[in-house]
């Protein structure tokens, strides 16, 4: 029987994060990293596969080297079983012998949701798994459909319809869409509408307001029928409406499962069993802002639990403040970038806030190459004046300077500080710092509090 001090069930981005992590903080340490399939493809790389990167075998992470030089273990198998009191786990290649550890990671990740409607069985409509493989075999298809229907205008639903039109110019793309707008989840009206031009202007059709009832055809797809009576023409059909936590291997194993629907995990990403922690999208996780359980589910969240994870799992290190939730994406060669919460979710939540807004082109002067608006909006707290959430539109430096606001949010930064914080500028690289839209946007919300309060 094999042992190990350490075993890290899962190979995507949370579990080589808590491997990687788990090293450097205990060098001395036996690790193992198991994962369930040969190629590990970048997550949020996917979309990009169906049209920029044009390849599946493109967008792989190079977790043998990663492990190979972090003195990790590697086996491609599948864990089958966990038995936490004996500490012993099981895989299809060694299904009677079995694995002891002292510590346990589990990072199995997330599912895609596949709604229950009549007619999803049929050919030709893919919820997007994490396999190379299987993306091979969505190019495939794509290359031969007359008609794309997306199902769900979030990142994923957006990103996939405009790579799809880069490899397809003329194909015809519609995205159905429940919400009133795109992109809804995570940013304001006003940016929404944007991404909804930069769509329209790719002749991506998008349909809001709408529900999907049922998939027509016999045994492929022929079309989408919504709930207002509309069918739409679709030989393939792509599925993009989220995902749900993978939680079945720890269910079975007896850990508690929590209100969000996945691992139930404390601070330090303990899960119920004291030798045992989660990461990733397989675990539960709270509002940074609230405390109440979130639904989030980003790489970016995954990697952070993971580096709390591999930190504490000997010894308590680190502590997890909650999600913030930090997003970006390009369409139509704009950025949108979105830290904490908009507008629309603090008034939902009950704060009183202020906003800023300020806009201003990314160089100085504005002649300098690779010059682009970025406006930048930001929310504060109305008494406190700390900062609960960002926006930001325009320029592609938007999706690092996001990070920014992030961190800023996780420090509670009020509007003071980030006018008077000091900020590096170049003219190649950023706005003037007369102009610097992050401290304006804090500068313009200061007015408005300062006339509030």
């Amino acid at each position: 029987m094999q042992n190990y001090d350490l075993i890290v069930v899962g190979g995507s981005a949370a579990g080589i994060t808590a491997a990687l992590t788990a090293r450097k903080f205990y060098p001395d340490k036996s690790i193992l990293l198991i994962r369930d399939v040969k190629n590990v493809p970048i997550p949020c790389g996917i979309p990009y596969v169906f049209g920029t990167v044009k390849a599946p075998m493109k967008n792989l992470m190079p977790v043998d080297t990663m492990m190979q030089n972090a003195k990790v273990d590697i086996q491609i198998t599948t864990v089958t079983k966990i038995n936490p009191e004996f500490k012993i786990i099981f895989t299809s290649d060694n299904h009677k012998e079995g694995m002891t550890y002292e510590r346990l990671i589990i990072a199995t990740g997330s599912l895609p949701i596949i709604p229950n409607l009549k007619g999803i069985e049929k050919h030709n409509i893919f919820a997007i798994k994490k396999n190379p493989e299987f993306h091979q075999l969505m190019l495939e298809e794509l290359d031969k459909a007359k008609n794309l229907v997306i199902i769900g205008g979030g990142f994923i639903g957006a990103e996939f319809a405009e790579e799809c039109r880069k490899r397809h110019p003329e194909l015809p793309i519609s995205i159905v869409e429940m919400q009133e707008h795109c992109l809804q989840l995570v940013y304001d009206p006003e940016y929404c509408t944007m991404a909804e031009k930069g769509l329209a202007d790719q002749n991506i059709t998008l349909l809001t307001n709408e529900k999907v009832v049922a998939f027509t055809g016999n045994e492929s797809v022929a079309g989408v029928e919504l709930e207002s009576g509309k069918v739409i023409p679709a030989d393939m059909v792509i599925l993009g409406i989220g995902c749900s936590a993978n939680v079945d291997l720890a269910r079975e194993a007896g850990l508690r499962i929590g209100p969000a629907r996945g691992i139930y995990v404390d601070d330090h990403m303990q899960t119920s069993n004291l030798y045992i922690y989660a990461c990733g999208d397989c675990a539960d996780k709270v509002s940074f802002f609230d405390g109440k359980p979130s639904a989030l589910k980003l790489a970016s969240i995954a990697t952070m639990e993971a580096r709390i994870a591999g930190a504490n799992i000997f010894k308590t290190n680190r502590k997890n403040i909650g999600v913030v939730g930090c997003f970006a994406t390009v369409l139509n060669n704009q950025a949108y970038a979105c830290a904490g919460l908009t507008e629309t979710q603090a008034t939902k939540l009950g704060y009183k806030i202020a906003v800023g807004s300020a806009e201003s082109v990314n160089r100085h002067p504005g002649m300098m190459p690779g010059s682009a608006l970025m406006k930048v909006k930001l929310v504060f707290e109305l008494k406190s004046q700390i900062l609960l959430g960002g926006q930001i539109i325009g320029a592609l430096s938007a999706g690092e300077l996001i990070n920014g606001v992030s961190a800023m949010i996780g420090k509670k930064m009020t509007a003071d500080d980030i006018a008077t914080f000091q900020a590096g500028t170049h003219p190649a690289l950023t706005a003037s710092p007369v102009a610097y839209q992050l401290v304006n946007a804090a500068e313009n919300a200061l007015l408005k509090i300062r006339a509030l309060i």
